[in-house]
């Protein structure tokens, strides 16, 4: 019997694989952005993976503010969970619901409507042809912790969302790989984030959820890191907002 469950365990997470080898958007993070991106472009019929780094999901939203689980969205944004059956509570311009049942319910709103989410894996690095991004390179988090010299894989992807959160991990790979690049920011560069205004943070990053580089959107925190804005603390309905914008700019690229 052991055998026979190492055989399925192999052969079915083989056949996933292989079949997202070949994307039109690669998600990279699992966050709120990250998966309300993906949620809207596979309500799309668009073929769309999320590579997670960690072994959960949910990026921040887990410890809501100071490990209080509760999250707080604002009344523009509350329809964004309304959709996938999350209850809120309040009255007035901010509302609040419960951590773990919004990040249960976003991923599981994401895989019925069709993407498929990767968790242990890393995307460490970018592929770019003729001035293109074209796809991402994966490893296993585990590999790149242990220090392993362990070759990656390259997944092509028509356009990648970068969602990787307060780092901009693959903007900031772009910068340090590409170095006449220059992004739409005030100084042609990652700006870096600033300090708590969450007013204008959650303003800025829906405005600032844009196509950076030829084939890479940045979403969520990422985006208002690359352009420089407030950090907004624990409030959620921002990163959502700009989730559904970066599927909408990610299908116009698509088409």
């Amino acid at each position: 019997m052991e055998a026979e469950i190492a055989a399925k365990i192999i052969e079915e997470f083989s056949r996933e694989l292989l079949k997202n080898l070949k994307l039109d958007v690669a998600v990279v993070g699992a966050g709120p952005a990250g998966l309300t991106a993906a949620r809207y472009l596979a309500k799309e019929g668009k073929k769309v993976a999320v590579f997670e780094k960690n072994l959960w999901v949910g990026g921040g939203m887990w410890g809501g503010g100071i490990l209080f689980p509760k999250l707080v969205v604002e009344r523009e944004a509350a329809d964004l969970l309304r959709e996938v059956g999350v209850k809120l509570q309040g009255e007035g311009s901010l509302l609040t619901a419960d951590a773990v049942e919004v990040v249960a319910k976003c991923t599981s709103s994401a895989l019925d409507a069709g993407a498929k989410i990767f968790v242990g894996m890393e995307v460490e690095d970018l592929m770019v042809k003729n001035s293109r991004v074209c796809g991402v390179v994966l490893n296993w988090r585990a590999v790149n912790l242990a220090r392993m010299h362990v070759d990656p894989i390259g997944v092509e992807a028509r356009v990648v969302i970068d969602a990787t959160g307060h780092e901009a991990f693959l903007a900031r790979v772009l910068e340090r790989k590409l170095p006449g690049v220059r992004f739409p920011t005030s100084t042609g560069k990652i700006v870096g984030e600033g300090p708590m205004d969450a007013e204008v943070a959650e303003r800025e990053i829906v405005e600032n959820t844009r196509e950076i580089y030829p084939g890479l959107v940045v979403a969520g925190m990422t985006a208002g890191a690359v352009f420089g804005s407030p950090r907004m603390g624990p409030v959620f309905g921002g990163m959502l907002l700009s989730g559904k914008k970066a599927a909408g700019l990610a299908l116009k690229l698509l088409t």
